[in-house]
């Protein structure tokens, strides 16, 4: 069996099914009743997990593997999470809360905002978050077993070459054509006329509420903290680090029952009201108006500085590695040297074909290797706008896979299967320390080499 198949099929569903979180729920007549169908240690798989693992790669279009081999590889992730606890193996809780925080943000590249999201769902930020943290979570430590297991994995280039060799030469892959792209991203600014018209809105609100209204009342109304609105702008108990210095310089500033002066974070601008406070944790309240980045955002002194980058980077005296590292706005790219990566291999290559990006695709066909663009427009992944430079790095030609310039490509499928055996012999020792039972519906399954309903 390929376990890393496995368990990346059973990764990348998580986030996946929290779009559907809620939509099976609407609109429906009758309520049925879910079941278990396996049992690994203290961890269980229903049989909806399976179900909506399914019918979520059926609505993608994409060919949906067999449901044993789904079970399979659900089976597996529990495996892992179960040796895990075993084993000691935890995440912090900020890298969970940093990939939670990603994801919401596709979420709302997605649907549009998050008004569109809570109203999609019926229910408020805070709560989707809480029901999709757990998978986040169990998703962190399932990747950080697998990184204990076989992250000391390595491989030779004599490994590379046997490999290649072996190869027969009429089956040798053939190569398209792929690029290396950097780039430099600076964001546009807020206009001062945008921003002072919110902090006049939020001195408004706070007059209204030292004048007796409701605090909780006006968050519900008019704060665009959509998930926290909703609970009267309630943040509940944070502890200190949680939230962005800014905000908790402000909050740990104030006394109880106390309002703060109009605070700007890179969310917006707050207006914030402290509950109380306990030990190193604080409970606080907030309002929150967001800039309209499309039609409040001042491009000059993005376009002032790309074009002195790229002024320098031009006459050779900045290389563009340095440049994007200590100037780019795009903290993925900067640390390695503003290469853009294909999010499907880690690479810093990209197919150029029609997968690639359209505004990248039609950008760079207009340039030659080694050209560096003037500025242009770019929407950031969380809809923020931008302007970019890029830099044309390289471009290879269409051809049959060869050792000295498929090296890289080679070495990660060498590297892999590498990591798989290891899973798969550490699979074959883990069966023994935890309890597995499967349903006996699924006797037609032959998971992880065990009989249906076998007990191990």
């Amino acid at each position: 069996m390929k376990i890393n198949k496995l368990i990346t099929a059973s990764i990348t569903a998580v986030f996946c099914l929290v779009l559907n979180l809620t939509g099976s729920g609407q609109g429906q007549q009758g309520v049925s009743i879910d079941k278990i169908i396996a049992r690994v240690d203290n961890h269980y798989i229903l049989n909806s997990e399976l179900e909506d693992m399914y019918n979520q790669y059926k609505s993608e279009g994409r060919g949906a593997p067999e449901k044993c081999q789904l079970l399979e590889s659900l089976i597996i992730n529990k495996m892992l999470l179960a040796k895990a606890e075993i084993d000691s193996v935890l995440v912090e809780d900020k890298e969970v809360d940093n990939e939670l925080d990603g994801k919401m943000s596709y979420m709302i590249q997605r649907f549009g905002s998050e008004k569109n999201i809570v109203e999609a769902y019926g229910k408020s930020i805070d709560n989707l978050k809480s029901e999709l943290r757990q998978q986040v979570k169990e998703q962190k430590i399932v990747e950080k077993m697998q990184r204990t297991i076989s992250g000391n994995v390595k491989i030779t280039p004599s490994e590379v070459r046997r490999f290649f060799n072996s190869i027969p030469k009429d089956s040798l892959p053939y190569i398209p054509s792929e690029v290396e792209i950097g780039h430099i991203v600076r964001l546009g600014t807020v206009t001062r006329e945008q921003k002072d018209k919110l902090r006049q809105q939020l001195l408004e609100l706070k007059q209204r509420a030292e004048k007796g209204e409701d605090f909780a009342t006006l968050a519900q109304v008019y704060s665009e903290d959509l998930g926290s609105a909703k609970n009267g702008g309630d943040l509940n108990f944070a502890k200190r680090g949680a939230m962005v210095p800014e905000f908790e310089g402000a909050a740990l500033a104030l006394k109880p029952g106390e309002m703060s002066d109009i605070v700007e974070s890179q969310f917006g601008f707050h207006l914030i009201k402290l509950i109380e406070t306990r030990g190193a944790e604080y409970h606080a309240r907030h309002i929150l108006l967001r800039p309209d980045y499309n039609k409040g955002t001042d491009m000059t002194d993005a376009l002032r500085t790309l074009d002195s980058l790229r002024n320098l980077i031009e006459i050779d005296t900045l290389k563009f590695a340095k440049a994007a590292l200590d100037n780019s706005e795009d903290k993925e790219t900067a640390e390695s040297g503003g290469l853009i990566q294909d999010r499907s291999t880690g690479l810093a290559r990209l197919t150029l074909d029609a997968s690639m990006d359209p505004a990248l695709y039609f950008a760079i066909d207009t340039m030659k290797v080694g050209d560096l663009s003037h500025p242009v427009a770019y929407r950031t992944e969380d809809g923020r706008s931008a302007l970019r430079i890029l830099w044309y790095k390289s471009k290879s030609e269409p051809h049959t896979a060869n050792l000295r310039d498929d090296y890289e490509k080679l070495s990660q499928i060498v590297l892999s299967n590498k990591r798989n055996n290891a899973l798969e012999e550490w699979f074959k020792k883990a069966q023994g320390d935890v309890f597995i039972s499967i349903e006996p519906e699924y006797k037609n399954c032959k998971v992880l080499g065990l009989a249906t309903g076998d007990d191990s």
